[in-house]
């Protein structure tokens, strides 16, 4: 995975490139203004790997994923850039296109599986209907087929379960059958938005390690949406960390925990509670709001609410740069953490 500021895809030479973005922005157009809520946002995923994107609510995470997805707005959006997904531009795609990728290559786990699944339609007619679109199965290969995709799910009395409704079963049950309606085509990309918000932590557990297994088994490519950095730490291969917008860090998973540089990244790990920190321990908060998408600014965006700005950083907006130590990790900061001046990176 790599990510630059300008991707030049017919130089690439990675033929095991699946997604490609290039320069993608979204704006919607509001009462009180454009907003971009993706801005200028470029990298690479390869089949097989995961990325993480991590952000604080409000960073841009979600509406990058639908963006890639092709899941927005007709009306009052403007997408820019480019957006390839296996040779497929999904930037301006027509919807029958786009039907024909959903579900089949391309699937999300969305954050609330209760307002995402039907609720007045059974579970298993909510599985199949994709399995009998994309596949051509007739009635009884679908139905063997959604059984089978509930059993790899971890569904406990998979063939009672199939003529349950969404709020016969619990937010853990829930999440695993969206993760089963996801994979049902067998798809090549999986985008799991915030896939564990509102369950315990021992289910929050079971299910990334299925998304893991799954993921392995199927050899899919992922991208795990997340606003906790602990959550996507042993998961991923990189991590992407999102601020107003922009993609203000990213690098392999191990470096960016190693040696990040931008203190955004720092703030969302200190505000993270760890088990070995001691009970009751106060939490580190990310002090300040972010900032409103709709105003001009200048500068940093993660200027006012940091410790280490200077004028610079509230007049210029830094660049995506290479750090001189490590060719796949790239942060946008004036006053990196790890004491590496912005003009000696390339």
């Amino acid at each position: 995975m790599s990510l630059t500021p300008g991707l030049d895809r017919s130089a690439s030479t990675d033929e095991s490139a699946l997604l490609e973005v290039c320069n993608a922005s979204t704006t919607f157009a509001t009462d009180r203004g454009s907003l971009r809520a993706v801005d200028d946002v470029s990298f690479v995923i390869k089949r097989g790997e995961t990325l993480g994107i991590v952000g604080e609510s409000g960073s841009g995470k979600t509406v990058l994923s639908r963006s890639i997805l092709g899941l927005l707005p007709r009306s009052g959006v403007l997408q820019e850039g480019s957006i390839v997904f296996d040779g497929t531009e999904i930037v301006g795609a027509p919807d029958k296109l786009m039907r024909a990728i959903w579900g089949a290559k391309m699937a999300m786990v969305f954050q609330d599986p209760m307002a995402s699944l039907n609720p007045v339609v059974r579970i298993g007619r909510q599985i199949t209907e994709s399995l009998r679109l994309h596949l051509d199965l007739d009635r009884s290969e679908a139905k063997a087929t959604a059984l089978s995709l509930l059993e790899q799910v971890g569904i406990p009395s998979p063939k009672e379960r199939l003529r349950s409704y969404p709020f016969e079963l619990s937010g853990g049950m829930r999440q695993r059958v969206m993760i089963a309606i996801a994979l049902a085509c067998s798809p090549k990309l999986l985008l799991a938005d915030e896939p564990t918000t509102g369950l315990d932590v021992t289910v929050q557990a079971q299910i990334l390690d299925l998304l893991s297994s799954l993921q392995k088994e199927r050899h899919m490519s992922v991208i795990l949406v997340s606003h906790d950095l602990g959550v996507v730490a042993s998961r991923t291969d990189n991590i992407a960390v999102m601020y107003a917008g922009k993609v203000v860090e990213i690098a392999p998973t191990a470096t960016l925990f190693s040696s990040m540089a931008m203190p955004y990244t720092k703030a969302l790990v200190d505000s993270t509670p760890r088990l070995s920190q001691p009970s009751h321990l106060r939490l580190s908060p990310i002090e300040g709001r972010p900032p409103d998408m709709t105003t001009a600014r200048q500068g940093c965006a993660f200027a006012p609410r940091c410790s280490f700005a200077t004028d610079r950083c509230r007049s210029e907006t830094p660049p995506l740069v290479t750090s001189p130590s490590n060719p796949l990790h790239r942060f946008a900061c004036w006053n990196p953490l790890n004491s590496i001046s912005i003009g000696e990176s390339s």
